[in-house]
């Protein structure tokens, strides 16, 4: 299998607001960057957009490991609150119904091809990685904001 390094970062403007995203891809000697954004989103969605999008360049099983300054996501794993929301019908443990499921979802079925863990990094510290990829999400917002 494959061993894959991916670092994610997503950003908005305002919460709501225009989002953007940035991954960078790492496989062997080589690196890809990826960025995308929407006009109207929230910081949350484009953190977990940016590991879909991620996921998504990938040809064939892999083994992945994501790196990523959002607690949100990384909890999400590492705490197992997916194995939750899944056994109570996309609820919390509030009774609730999951916000983001439609990217909850669709990020769980992308992962059920790869073999996937989760890092926790400090966002806008010294890793390089991380801050390229909230470069990439910046500018993404950037684009977003333009009028026209």
């Amino acid at each position: 299998m494959k061993e894959v390094t991916i670092y994610t970062d997503g950003a908005c403007s305002g919460n709501p607001g225009p989002g953007g995203w940035g991954a960078v891809l790492f496989y062997g000697p080589h690196r890809k960057e990826i960025s995308g954004g929407e006009p109207m989103t929230t910081n949350n969605r484009m953190e977990i957009v940016a590991v879909i999008e991620a996921l998504k360049q990938l040809k064939e099983p892999c083994a992945v490991t994501v790196y990523s300054d959002s607690a949100y996501v990384v909890n999400c794993f590492r705490q197992n609150w997916m194995q939750g929301w899944l056994k109570n019908g996309w609820r919390n443990s509030k009774g609730k119904p999951v916000e983001n499921q439609d990217l909850w979802q669709e990020l769980w079925s992308l992962m059920q091809r790869h073999r996937v863990s989760y890092v926790k990094v400090k966002g806008h510290s010294d890793n390089e990685w991380n801050n390229r990829c909230d470069e990439l999400a910046r500018a993404e917002i950037r684009r977003q904001s333009q009028p026209g």
